[in-house]
């Protein structure tokens, strides 16, 4: 009788398991820590679903550089902010400013060294519709390069700033290097 009892409960335990409230967990492509952002590099990917293949790719593409060009931003705040945080002076909040700008201008204008690292697609006959999936990383210390670069051509950072920004940056790349 126990054994009966026993294996009732054995198969509602592993019945419940499988019917979760959520649904069937599903791995989508590009997910995992391979296309995770690290201390090399950003990453981030995107999905994007449409009757036109096209359209999914483009809402995929979007996803994917929002996604990234958000962590970048966060990324060159936090400097900002930390920098500002370690020299509390007036300069100090002006370079972190700068420094902000400057991140800006470079989200607002390209993403350096942006590298697609993977592209599927699937078209769900039932449905009609086509669903894309897309990775992008970006190495960090090349963004840091191309943010000096930038810095240098810019007219609204002085010599002072510069030397500073660029100091900022050399970390940042020296970080971003060594693990």
């Amino acid at each position: 009788m126990k054994a009966i009892v026993f294996a009732i409960l054995a198969v509602l335990v592993f019945s419940s398991c499988a019917n979760s409230p959520f649904g069937q967990k599903v791995k989508e492509p590009f997910s995992g820590s391979a296309y995770e952002s690290n201390n090399r590099f950003f990453r981030a990917s995107g999905k994007g679903e449409s009757s036109s293949d096209n359209i999914a790719r483009g809402k995929a593409d979007m996803e994917a550089k929002t996604f990234l060009a958000g962590q970048v931003n966060t990324t060159m705040k936090q400097v900002a902010d930390n920098y500002m945080g370690q020299t509390e002076n007036e300069r100090g909040a002006d370079v972190a400013e700068k420094f902000q700008s400057l991140a800006r201008q470079v989200m607002d204008t390209e993403l350096a060294d942006l590298r697609k690292v993977g592209e599927k697609k699937f078209y769900n006959e039932k449905e009609k519709k086509y669903t894309v999936f897309i990775a992008y990383e970006i190495k960090k210390n090349a963004m840091f390069r191309f943010m000096k670069k930038q810095a240098k051509v810019s007219n609204q950072i002085n010599e002072r700033q510069m030397e500073l920004i660029n100091k900022i940056l050399d970390e940042q790349i020296k970080n971003s290097e060594e693990n």
